[in-house]
């Protein structure tokens, strides 16, 4: 019962400082992550991200990326693949190259300097999603961008850490589906993607049909939380993130009649626990134990980890006609690593390309970087918004002067 306790404890405290930061204009996923510092190893270590905690968070990445998934417009994304692809490219090349670079002269070896790189080339679109969300801009043009862009990334992403344990070859590490071989992986992940069409364009609606003839309760939410689990384990299986495969099944169920009643169902259920508990795990992860011998290596790098997506990211979207405000919007979406930078830097490590010494930096520039990343969203969305507003009233102003 001890966790039961700590979970009523941990909601309680969610629901009242995300209340305080929306009455002061902070977005809320900023104060859940701040309960999960101040209650775990950083400060008071009151709670650990123990096996069962870590399934509640899995569970809460799942559901926020299903939902949004649910709340897409299938049609937009298509649209923006083309910038997506481009500002999901650039957007890994940049943290690449320039990360690595300085971990290098940072007194790291090449190997792992260039690890460094590819731990921060994911992006994990969860926190910008919850922003997304909550300012009503997931079917915008820079939403659908930003999570097309988030897809394509995770790909490239995995390519890039299976080539990195290929280099590394000998290790014996069997970790996330990585053992088969680059070739195996690519193969299982364009069947995934195959799966995927075949999933929107039949096997989604024929589930959500045959739910509607079953005598249960809530059978049509049931069903769609039986996709999302199913692809959210088999995108896992292939090595992509859980949170890709719940994001198309969000898709697939948004294309049959059972949306509304869906997403009235699953969004108080992922809000009430699930994600709440993300967000403070993310909080959990961080530790300043041994800040002080590193302040200027982590300082350093959370800046490029900010940086290299904001202005890697923002240039795709440039080069396919996005306005500045666009621009800063994607590359902001972009910036928060997340469970996908945690992943990554947990599978090079138990492959040895990070040495413990190193690692826990590491964690707190992602950690660092996902907090830092809904601000700079935040002040993306609203400095548009407020360009809007701007242009309306200079257009009303030269009507009545005319």
């Amino acid at each position: 019962m001890a966790f039961i306790a700590t979970l009523a404890g941990l909601l309680l405290a969610t629901q009242i400082v995300a209340h305080l930061c929306h009455r002061i204009g902070i977005p809320g996923v900023i104060g859940e992550i701040m309960v999960g510092i101040l209650v775990g190893p950083a400060i008071l270590n009151w709670v650990q991200l123990d096996p069962m905690m870590n399934e509640f968070q899995n569970i809460g990445v799942i559901l926020l990326m299903f939902i949004g998934g649910l709340e897409s417009d299938l049609e937009l994304l298509r649209k923006y693949l083309k910038p997506a692809i481009f500002v999901a490219v650039i957007g890994v090349i940049f943290p690449v190259v320039i990360m690595g670079a300085t971990s290098y002269l940072f007194g790291f070896t090449l190997m792992e300097a260039l690890f460094i790189g590819v731990i921060f080339s994911a992006t994990s679109v969860s926190i910008s999603v919850a922003v997304l969300k909550e300012f009503h801009y997931l079917d915008t043009k820079e939403g659908a961008t930003i999570l097309g862009a988030a897809v394509a990334d995770d790909i490239i992403g995995v390519i890039l850490l299976s080539i990195m344990i290929s280099l590394m070859h000998g290790t014996g590490t069997k970790t996330a589906g990585l053992t088969s071989g680059l070739g195996i992986i690519l193969l299982e992940q364009v069947v995934f993607f195959g799966g995927v069409y075949g999933l929107v364009k039949w096997l989604a609606p024929y589930l959500m049909k045959l739910s509607e003839k079953l005598l249960t309760i809530a059978a049509p939410t049931v069903m769609s939380m039986v996709i999302c689990m199913s692809m959210a384990a088999i995108a896992d299986l292939v090595g992509l993130s859980g949170a890709v495969g719940a994001f198309f099944a969000g898709i697939a169920v948004a294309h049959t009649k059972n949306r509304e009643v869906v997403d009235k169902s699953v969004e108080p259920l992922g809000y009430a626990i699930f994600i709440p508990l993300f967000f403070v795990s993310v909080g959990l992860n961080m530790n300043f134990a041994h800040l002080n011998q590193s302040l200027v290596f982590v300082i350093v790098m959370t800046v490029l980890a900010c940086v290299t997506k904001l202005l890697g990211c923002g240039f795709g979207a440039a080069l396919n006609g996005f306005s500045l405000t666009s621009d800063y919007i994607v590359g902001a979406g972009m910036i928060s690593r997340g469970e996908m930078a945690l992943i990554t830097a947990q599978i090079g490590f138990n492959a040895h390309l990070l040495s413990g010494t190193y690692y826990s930096d590491i964690i707190l520039v992602i950690i660092l970087a996902t907090i830092i990343a809904p601000f700079l969203l935040k002040h993306a969305i609203h400095r548009q918004q407020q360009g809007l507003v701007d242009k309306k009233l200079n257009q009303h102003s030269l009507q009545v002067n005319n």
